[in-house]
């Protein structure tokens, strides 16, 4: 179906232009959102009326262009992105990275108006990419694409595991049964004891001596009985 567009959007026109779009689209999208009016003797007296109001926009808007035409060809764009020693990047620069990094500029640009001549960016380097202003005006901006190179950290040796206390242990009962056995010291003998046994020792020495005399006695008073009995 035909209608007038009543307010401007980029993927279909400008204000007071006259397009065909499919009578669902109209329903249920633009109609609702006031962008656009079915096209009838009505509305296009409407925008009959609106003509030199339409036209005083279209010309601040060729001016306003110009003016951001200048300052984006005027800019060095530089973006960093991760990339491998060869230069090769790990992804790539797309229409939206550009916009992203033109918006940290203060610069609001719709992704769909940056065109990088049909190329997705994978390396580093120096590129062109073209922006979409106003009707048949266009800005060129120079890209410039730096390789950031990853750092991969050195792996560390994993750090020893403490020793559980019961293998410890278990360690130090194996090194005592294989240690060579230490010698004893002598328990020290009591004074008193050495003295006791002095004593018995030079006591066994007169006993025997006084059964030595005994028995010399008896032998001699056997033989004196004997001699009188013959007599």
């Amino acid at each position: 179906m035909k209608v007038i567009l009543n307010k401007d959007l980029p993927t279909l026109g400008e204000e007071g232009d006259v397009k065909d779009v499919a009578k669902g689209y109209f329903r249920n999208y633009l109609f609702p959102r006031g962008i656009a009016l079915p096209y009838t003797a009505q509305t296009i007296k409407l925008f009959e009326a609106r003509k030199d109001e339409i036209e005083a926009k279209k010309a601040q808007k060729r001016q306003d262009a110009m003016g951001l035409k200048d300052r984006l060809e005027n800019l060095e764009v530089s973006i960093t992105m991760p990339a491998g020693a060869n230069g090769r990047l790990y992804g790539a620069v797309t229409n939206h990275t550009v916009a992203e990094e033109l918006a940290k500029l203060g610069f609001n640009i719709d992704r769909k108006r940056i065109d990088l001549a049909g190329l997705t960016i994978k390396n580093v380097g120096k590129y062109k990419a073209f922006i979409r202003l106003y009707e048949s005006s266009s800005a060129e901006i120079q890209l410039t694409i730096i390789g950031q190179e990853l750092k991969t950290e050195t792996p560390q040796a994993p750090a020893r595991t403490p020793r559980r206390r019961k293998d410890a242990d278990a360690e130090a009962v194996v090194a005592e049964a294989a240690a060579p056995e230490a010698a004893v010291p002598e328990a020290a003998v009591p004074e008193a004891a050495v003295l006791e046994a002095a004593g018995t020792a030079m006591a066994e020495p007169a006993v025997e001596e006084a059964s030595v005399h005994a028995e010399t006695a008896q032998a001699e008073a056997a033989q004196d009985g004997e001699a009188a009995a013959a007599s």
